[in-house]
């Protein structure tokens, strides 16, 4: 799992997806209007690329049981490009979530997660901050 994060979030190598998410991986939680498969995944990961060149995941925590994986997590990067329509700005924004992975054959097959998009939105100045 941490080969996979780095893999695709930190070094941005987008054919971990081909590697580490086997054939049939379903995202019961797509990121960022993406569709569930593989390349729904890839799609996201190289949108985050293109407007955080810089980005970089660092789990929290990993905790396994069985064939699943639980990851707490905290990303972040200096938006360099546009993304959901919020031009450049250079700031540093910070991302945090959970993500639920389940295994076989040391392929991942099932991802569910819960990312703070809200708060990501905000730091991108999409929405308002609390009043």
């Amino acid at each position: 799992m941490r080969a996979f994060i780095d893999a695709l979030f930190t070094k941005g190598d987008l054919t971990a997806v081909d590697e580490y998410l086997a054939e049939d991986f379903l995202n019961h939680d797509p990121p960022v209007d993406s569709d569930p498969s593989r390349e729904g995944m890839r799609r996201a990961a190289a949108l985050f690329r293109s407007a955080f060149p810089d980005w970089h995941a660092m789990p929290d925590f990993l905790v396994a049981e069985d064939d699943l994986v639980v990851e707490h997590f905290s990303a972040s990067g200096a938006q360099r490009g546009e993304i959901f329509g919020a031009p450049a700005t250079g700031r540093t924004v910070t991302l945090r979530g959970i993500n639920i992975f389940r295994l076989r054959d040391g392929r991942i097959v099932e991802r569910w997660g819960r990312l703070d998009e809200l708060g990501l939105l905000r730091q991108l100045g999409l929405v308002p901050g609390p009043a």
